[in-house]
This record gives C-alpha cells, structure tokens and sequence, in this order.
C-alpha cells in the first residue's frame, strides 16, 4: 500500500491552526530572495528572475513569466488500494525494454500522466529527478523540460506524445475500441481540467504552503532553496492562481473543481471506466493529474462532495503499485 508520507498530519496541522499568513510570508521574501540570488548565480542568470524562470520551468510552463502558465502544477504520487484490487484490470506489458528512465520533476502533472501509464502497464522505469535550479542532469537534452523518457537510449518528448507512442509499443494489433471518445477526453484534461487544479491547490495562505511543502521535500533541492522555493513560491502561487481564476473565468474554485469531476463521471455513462472493463489512455490521464491532489484538502474536498471517489478508487487498484525501480 502507498501512502501519503505526512501529508495528511501536515495538512491537519494547518487547518487546526497554523499562524502563518500571506503577510508574514511576504515579508520574509525579500530575505530568502537575496539568499536565492547569492546562491542561484549560473551563465543564464541569478537571483529573483532566475527563480522565477527556473519555477516556471519547474511548473511545466512554456517562457520565462510564472503567470504565463502555471496551469495544473504540483502534484504528487499518493496512496493505492489493496493488493486484490490491484490485479484486477491490470494489463501485463506487451513489450519488454531493457533500460527505461523518466527525467522528471516529482511535482510535474505532465510526468505523473506518464508515470500512470508505465505503472498500469507494469513496465519498470527508473527515475532521475531533474534539479530545477541548474538542470544538470538534462544538458545531454536538446529539449529542456520535462517529462523526458528514454527507452534504451531512445529520447521521447510531451507526455501526451510519449503516452501514444508506449501505447503503439504496448498494443501492436491496433488501437482502443472507441479511440474518437479517448481521444476527445484526453484533449480534455489538457484542455481543461489542469486548469482548474492550481486555483484550487493555491486557494488560500494553507493550502498553498501544504502544496509547496510537499514539493521541496520531494524535489531535487538544497537547503536554500528549498527555503526559497517554499515560501517564495507559495505566496507567488497564491496570487498566480488569482490571476489564472480570471483568464479561465473561474468564479468559485471549488465549485469548478466539483463540476470537473462530474462532467468526467458522467462522461463514464455507468461503466467502470471510460475504456469499459479497463481502463484506457483517457482514464489513465485523469488519474495521473488528480492522484497528485487526492490528499491535499482540495481533493479530499473533490471526494466528498463529487461522486468520481468510486472511480477513483477503481483506478488506484487497477493501476497498481509504482514501478519504479532504484537507479
């Protein structure tokens, strides 16, 4: 069984009280920020506005600005069912690579869609987490972001790209039943669900800080900056995830949030999964961008006031323990 590493006890100990407000977050920026710029010196810049590239590129946007596109940032591997649950619906691989390894943030939805895939299809892959800051471990790499995935030395590129390509690999006869509707909800969780999560993720002072907590301990970080990252990042995120509620015309947070899970459940028109008795590349998507947020208060809120928690479970059994192995 997965778990959730302090998450929940962390996540408690805000909402019983935690002191911390934007103001007093605030006001410790400019410190950290100094600290980042004597720290964060590399031939592509320093300081405030080396950070804030090197976060948006953390956060899987494209250009330099934070604002430009935080959408969908942060997420989190978390907890399976039980071992009965797992097997059922699991696919064995139809392929057998010898050397897989996924450069990745441990945050990025973008690389959590794709680990989904290589956990449901029970394809071992090692893990090299990209540090953010210096992205050394990437300078072999034309591409500069994330998820890369390399499959005996091959590069692969954008995850939704990447994903097709393992399914031709994986399913060589052809594709799924009904690959129109898959298609059309796979565009949809690009097209629309990222976007509802980081307003909903930054909502306020605790949920932002409960987010950026998870992901400095996570991430390939040093002391400072895991400082910086925290604090700085939280309260930039918070009034990011302001400015995207307005570009998407987001209202209510979690009311969004709440219809998101609903437009999907009904898009499974009573089945277990959209793909039938299994899951399919749709399915997979969906869970790789919640199962991130599932512990966080946004999705424990999801839960309980939707009705995709059966569906979700389903999904935690059926894709399984991870498959990641040690590098």
């Amino acid at each position: 069984m997965r778990r959730v590493h302090g998450l929940a006890t962390y996540g408690r100990s805000i909402a019983a009280g935690s002191s911390t407000s934007l103001a007093t977050v605030a006001a410790a920026m400019p410190n950290l920020l100094v600290r980042s710029a004597m720290l964060s010196t590399t031939s592509s810049g320093s300081g405030p506005q080396f950070l804030s590239r090197r976060m948006a590129d953390y956060f899987g946007l494209s250009g330099t600005s934070v604002a430009a596109g935080v959408v969908g940032t942060m997420f989190f591997s978390v907890a399976a069912s039980s071992v009965a649950q797992e097997v059922h619906a699991k696919e064995l691989p139809k392929f057998s690579p010898k050397d897989v390894v996924l450069y990745q943030y441990e945050a990025c939805p973008f690389c959590n869609k794709v680990k989904a895939f290589l956990d449901y299809y029970s394809i071992p892959y090692k893990v090299v987490e990209v540090n953010p800051m210096s992205k050394k471990e990437i300078k072999w790499s034309e591409y500069k972001k994330v998820p890369i995935l390399t499959i005996d030395g091959e590069q692969m590129v954008d995850s939704s790209e990447i994903i097709t390509d393992l399914f031709k690999r994986t399913h060589p006869e052809g594709t799924c039943a009904d690959a129109e509707e898959e298609a059309k909800w796979r565009k949809w969780v690009d097209g629309h669900l990222v976007h509802v999560l980081s307003p909903n993720i930054y909502r306020n002072a605790s949920e932002a800080l409960e987010s950026f907590d998870y992901i400095t301990s996570h991430g390939n970080f040093s002391f400072t900056e895991r400082l910086v990252a925290k604090y700085a990042g939280a309260t930039a995120m918070y009034f990011v995830s302001k400015k995207l509620k307005k570009k998407y015309n987001i209202t209510d947070e979690r009311a969004s949030l709440y219809e998101a899970a609903e437009t999907w459940v009904d898009a499974l028109k009573g089945r277990d999964y959209l793909g039938g008795s299994r899951p399919n590349l749709a399915d997979l998507a969906v869970f790789g961008v919640l199962r991130p947020i599932r512990y966080l208060k946004s999705g424990k809120d999801m839960v309980e006031h939707t009705r995709i928690g059966e569906w979700y479970t389903r999904m935690e059994g059926a894709v399984g323990e991870p498959m990641r192995i040690n590098a």
